[in-house]
């Protein structure tokens, strides 16, 4: 998932927002650009949520004239954690980002097998992205419209949303973010469940390069998450490979 200490933070805000989270965005390019990386993390925190604890987070990626394909997963260390594969087809130029993505999630369940596509059986999850970065400030509004979606009290779909704000800033010699999510109205899919509109992560990132030798660093990210809604607090640490 593309904003957290993940994708979301290490693909997002690295590349928040990205899990993560996530998509942001970059100008067109005139030849095929490919990327390949991996996040460890201390924890995996997703939208002001919880997902897990120590993990892997491998990702690949191809673009093209601002066209992009990208894959995103996430494996905790213990056997129990949730595995996670997802897969973003997306468009960015100038500011303006719109995408796609499938999530799916392995929870150790026979209806979770990656290729059941079943309306009321499956693990996935599509979500639709469009934003803007104004430089100063970046807006993501995100919809789920198929799959694996939450639901209200009377059991019709969701469509469950976030709307996400981005600030970015330096500081100190380190690249700052602040970040703040909102859910805009009822789901079972953010919170355990969420009765209407509520902010539900509050965080401050930042994150510096690491000099190992004089020809190699790796990136490192820590970020302070704060969830209104849970009441939950977490802060996690990150390397980029």
């Amino acid at each position: 998932m593309k904003t957290t200490i993940n994708k979301k933070w290490g693909v997002i805000i690295v590349a928040l927002l990205l899990t993560g989270f996530a998509p942001s965005a970059m100008l067109a390019q005139d030849k095929v650009e490919a990327s390949v990386g991996a996040d460890l993390v201390s924890g995996y925190i997703w939208r002001g949520q919880d997902l897990g604890g120590v993990s892997i987070q491998p990702s690949l990626g191809i673009a093209y004239k601002g066209f992009s394909l990208g894959a995103w997963g996430s494996v905790g260390f213990e056997s129990t954690d949730t595995k996670e594969f997802d897969l973003t087809l997306g468009y960015s130029t100038g500011g303006f980002s719109v995408s796609v993505t499938d999530y799916w999630f392995n929870t150790q369940v026979a209806t979770n097998k990656y290729f059941k596509y079943g309306a009321h059986s499956t693990a996935h999850v599509f979500e639709a992205q469009v934003g803007y970065d104004f430089g100063p400030l970046a807006v993501n509004w995100y919809t789920n419209f198929a799959g694996a979606d939450g639901v209200k009290e009377n059991g019709k779909r969701a469509y469950s949303s976030y709307l996400a704000l981005s600030a970015p800033f330096k500081l100190g010699g380190l690249d700052w973010a602040v970040d703040l999510g909102m859910v805009p109205w009822e789901t079972t899919f953010y919170n355990g469940y969420t009765s209407g509109f509520c902010i539900s992560d509050v965080s401050l990132g930042a994150s510096k390069d690491i000099k190992i030798t004089d020809s190699f660093s790796v990136p490192a990210f820590a970020k302070v998450s704060v969830n209104p809604r849970t009441e939950g607090a977490y802060f996690a640490f990150g390397l980029s490979f």
